[in-house]
């Protein structure tokens, strides 16, 4: 195995209310680190496949076996990811092949991949000192060098925090910059 770099995870990830158990948040893992960390042409079995930096090939079927789990569960599993909007998926033509019989696969693109991929240059030096990266970008509620809170976390309901701001409840999405009223 040649070494292909580093992704950042939280270690929360196997409680994350998005996975119904280990092996879910433990594919959740394998996508994020095999999804190509650039633009290129990749091959699948006789076919070449472009895939974008954050996207991976992804047959279904073939990954529920890996997983030793039932197709229609990992279906429904991939159906999840999407609903809460953590993967994109676009399926796109092959040629079958006796290890793929079928016509199409699977191209799985993570949602906010750049939060777990940093960006390094040529010697491995993280391009990046933003607090944010290593804070789960939590950065919008909480002034990290000084610990300040603006709005008051009061708990948190899926991928949301509830907040107090100006005397109200507000979910506010806990990585992206969305405030809407409870």
């Amino acid at each position: 195995m040649r070494n292909s770099g580093f992704f950042l995870a939280w270690r929360k990830v196997w409680k994350h209310p998005a996975f119904h158990n280990v092996i879910e948040s433990a594919i959740w893992l394998y996508m994020v680190s095999n999804a190509s960390h650039s633009n290129r042409e990749l091959r699948f079995i006789d076919n070449k496949i472009y895939v974008k930096r954050g996207e991976l090939i992804f047959p279904l079927r073939k990954n529920a076996a890996i997983w030793k789990m039932p197709y229609s569960t990992m279906r429904s599993f991939i159906q999840r990811l999407k609903k809460k909007r953590m993967i994109d998926v676009r399926v796109t033509k092959c040629k079958p092949h006796d290890n793929h019989p079928y016509a199409s696969v699977s191209i799985i693109s993570i949602s906010n991949y750049d939060k777990f991929q940093a960006q390094v240059s040529g010697d491995n030096h993280l391009l990046t000192t933003n607090n944010a990266i290593l804070n789960n970008y939590n950065n919008k509620l909480t002034n990290i060098s000084n610990g300040y809170t603006k709005d008051k976390i009061v708990g948190n309901w899926g991928q949301y925090h509830i907040i107090i701001k100006d005397g109200k409840k507000w979910l506010k999405h806990k990585w992206k910059d969305e405030i809407i009223p409870e």
